[in-house]
């Protein structure tokens, strides 16, 4: 069935008829004129007397994507990323120049955690300078190559990340 808009006109089996005052992922909101509002499923049989055109058309899985990039570029919330595989349960050793001096032994996902809360950290960063209104823009410029050039210094631990979606890039060539 089709989004009904706000202001379509229905006749339900039980509830008679009614009119669609809010629309939510799942379920209309219907005032009935002899039942009042109730909650219909989407895909309930309903006679449509008049229908209207959705006031937006936007797919609910592009509103929650839309959603999930603000939360991703303005909150200091750490995204999930995954580990390589090969690197899942791993140890990294640390082993210094005088061997009179310990190893140390750091679990690979602790590691691994510490990176993506750092790079998480710089897009926040990046994305609070971008929208600095005290900046100039060729402060932001200026500012946003230092945080390339930051990204390009950490492309070492790329080998870390399951997916190259999640890998550091620095500078383009």
């Amino acid at each position: 069935m089709d989004i009904l808009g706000v202001g379509s006109r229905i006749t339900h089996p039980s509830f008679g008829q009614g009119v669609v005052i809010r629309i939510h992922k799942r379920v209309y909101e219907i005032c009935f004129i002899e039942n009042g509002i109730k909650t219909v499923n989407k895909d309930q049989q309903l006679e449509i007397t008049e229908r209207v055109e959705p006031e937006y058309n936007v797919s609910f899985s592009e509103a929650e994507d839309a959603l999930v990039k603000i939360l991703r570029e303005w909150s200091d919330v750490t995204e999930v990323v995954s580990l390589g595989d090969k690197w899942k349960n791993g140890t990294m050793i640390l082993k210094p120049g005088d061997a009179t001096l310990k190893d140390k032994e750091v679990p690979i996902d602790v590691f691994f955690n510490k990176i993506v809360m750092l790079r998480d950290r710089l897009r926040v960063m990046e994305q609070r300078i971008n929208a600095h209104d005290k900046l100039s823009n060729e402060d932001k410029v200026n500012l946003q190559q230092y945080i390339t050039r930051i990204y390009g210094s950490l492309t070492t631990f790329n080998v870390l990340f399951k997916y190259r979606t999640d890998y550091f890039e620095g500078e383009k060539s």
